[in-house]
């Protein structure tokens, strides 16, 4: 035996030089060793020969040379698949007995390779280096298609994939093809239904690592992940990669039909299926279909009545996660969105875009019957008013409506409920609309203003119904007789004359009519002096509630004693309309 064999990396002794050269893997990762013969000192002439260039043995199969026999007889074993080195503790083959020696360190748990740096320990000297990296940020492998550099060989190989479009890795299933091998495997396992990992707190089953890992993270509400601009974190380093596009603004996914970009990939997938009209998710209730599969589990809920997300506020809970974050602004008045002409700010990015078409006056959605066009999509219910459909219907009364915003007004006509109060003068009003337009009479405010005539109105509803006076449009049509009216009040008042409802009714002597014109004057000749109601405002009586109400409106507001302002908050907001400022000092 020969004890004067020493390796020139580490300095270690060996009797044999089959034993060094074996070693001499464990410092290469199982490839052949190779130095440069200037800087070191080599005792032996066959080491010499052993580390010259000359590539002696060659390979059958591919042709490939190697300087060295067991280098060749190692290869040999990638064609033929031979594995002569078997792990006692799970049977698992090799072709390389370093292989076996790296892996058997799995079941010893032996980590004798710690980091410098951390302490961390690695089982392999190879995975030391690349663990290294991370400290030095070293990235000597480059790609020289695009120059992207790599800390490892084996991501920039499977990176040059990109470039290539190389799949090497085909499913025996469905043929799918991959440009990496774990990607195949974890592809399987959609077939096999396989779910190896599982939470330790909730039990629930994953088919990949990774997905557990960031599942986990809802126990821990651990965010690793920081936006370097905005600070915001997230738990997940592809929803911070997806955030930080709302800064760059980039869009690197483009549909090949149209050439719209879009910043998420699964954006792009679910834009594709518009052009292709595919909807592979159906309903197992109603059968209806679905182009994503996340719209399904949103319109199941439909079924179930399940409403997940919940208002840390208010306890309101909603079935979409969407409709939650919507709802929280209207508790924290947040306005994310703002117009770029008029710096006007929404809530929610569908009343910014549909906002913007007042500067635009943009109409993209026309009436297939009269032509009409409208900047809504929502306004083309206005097509009902030629169908006469009103798919909507009162559950106490059985009235129908052509829109649900309609019916839900008319609910409140039963439940007689006004939540939202003047703070003038404490009227209150069952919708909010209401209390605004209310609210203007007392600030003598008249945003809307005829084009034709510039006569102004405290409401649009008004202006609409004025313009026609211009037009001569009448687009309310009674069913029975076709006379055509201006405003759908007029039509409700003259369909009273075919069904012979009077619903107007005299206080005084219960006497009905078809029309209030008619009631007011049968009150004034009949029922003059008789007061029924007075005025919390003054002294002032009234013989019917209308009067009431609008003597409230009109009443001038210097003329309201002090008592009746008991929020005084609200005086900065009409104080414009007193007559002088006397008027403020005497409240």
């Amino acid at each position: 035996m020969n004890e004067n064999l020493n390796c020139v990396v580490c300095s270690k002794k060996f009797s044999q030089k089959s034993n060094l050269n074996e070693h001499y893997q464990t410092h290469t990762n199982g490839e052949p060793f190779s130095y440069d013969a200037c800087t070191k000192q080599i005792s032996l002439q066959e080491e010499v020969n052993e580390h010259s260039n000359e590539k002696d043995f060659c390979c059958n199969v591919c042709n490939k040379k190697f300087s060295k026999k067991w280098n060749l007889t190692i290869h040999l074993r990638t064609h033929t698949n031979e594995k002569p080195y078997s792990c006692d503790v799970c049977k698992k083959q090799f072709a390389r007995k370093n292989d076996i020696i790296r892996h058997f360190r799995v079941h010893t748990n032996e980590k004798p390779y710690p980091c410098d740096v951390c302490n961390k320990k690695f089982s392999e000297k190879s995975a030391l280096d690349v663990h290294f990296r991370t400290h030095t940020n070293e990235k000597p492998f480059s790609c020289n298609a695009c120059g992207k550099e790599f800390s490892q060989k084996s991501n920039l190989n499977v990176h040059f994939r990109i470039h290539s479009n190389e799949k090497p890795f085909s499913c025996d299933v469905c043929n799918k093809q991959f440009s990496r091998k774990d990607w195949l495997k974890k592809h399987l396992r959609t077939h096999t239904n396989e779910k190896p990992y599982t939470c330790d707190v909730c039990k629930v089953k994953f088919s990949q690592q990774s997905d557990l890992n960031r599942h986990f993270r809802v126990h821990t509400n651990e965010k690793p992940y920081s936006c370097d601009l905005c600070n915001k974190r997230f738990s997940q380093k592809s929803a911070l990669n997806r955030h930080f596009r709302t800064h760059t603004h980039e869009k690197p996914y483009s549909c090949d039909v149209c050439s719209r970009d879009f910043s998420q990939r699964h954006h792009l997938n679910e834009h594709y299926l518009t052009h292709t009209n595919e909807k592979p998710f159906s309903c197992d209730v109603c059968s209806k279909r679905f182009s994503q599969k996340h719209h399904l589990n949103t319109h199941f809920r439909i079924h179930t009545n399940e409403k997940p997300f919940c208002c840390d506020v208010c306890s309101r809970q909603f079935s979409q996660k969407c409709d939650l974050i919507k709802h929280s602004r209207t508790h924290s008045h947040e306005k994310p969105y703002s117009c770029d002409i008029c710096n006007r700010q929404f809530s929610q990015k569908y009343n910014l875009k549909t906002h913007s078409r007042s500067h635009t006056n943009e109409k993209p959605y026309s009436c297939d019957v009269c032509s009409k066009q409208f900047s809504l999509k929502s306004h083309l219910k206005h097509s009902r008013t030629h169908s006469n459909e009103k798919p909507y219907s009162c559950d106490i009364c059985n009235r129908q409506f052509s829109q649900k915003c309609h019916l839900k007004t008319h609910y409140v006509s039963h439940s007689n409920e006004k939540p939202y109060s003047c703070d003038v003068c404490n009227k209150q009003f069952s919708h909010k609309y209401n209390l605004n337009a209310h609210f203007r009479t007392h600030m003598n405010e008249r945003p809307y203003s005829c084009d034709v005539c510039y006569k102004q109105f405290s409401l649009k509803s008004n202006l609409r119904v004025h313009f026609r006076s211009h037009t001569n449009e009448r687009p309310f049509s009674c069913n029975v007789c076709g006379k055509r009216f201006s405003q759908k009040c007029h039509l409700n008042k003259h369909f009273n004359t075919h069904t012979n409802e009077k619903p107007y009714s005299c206080d005084v002597c219960s006497k009905q009519f078809f029309q209030k014109y008619d009631l007011n004057t049968h009150f004034r000749s009949m029922h003059q002096n008789v007061k029924l109601f007075p005025s919390d405002v003054c002294n002032d009586q009234f013989s019917q509630t209308d009067e009431l109400s609008r003597h409230a409106d009109e009443k001038p507001l210097a003329t309201i004693s002090q008592q009746h302002f008991v929020d005084p908050k609200v005086l900065p907001m009409v104080g414009d309309i007193f007559q002088n400022s006397a008027t403020l000092k005497q409240l």
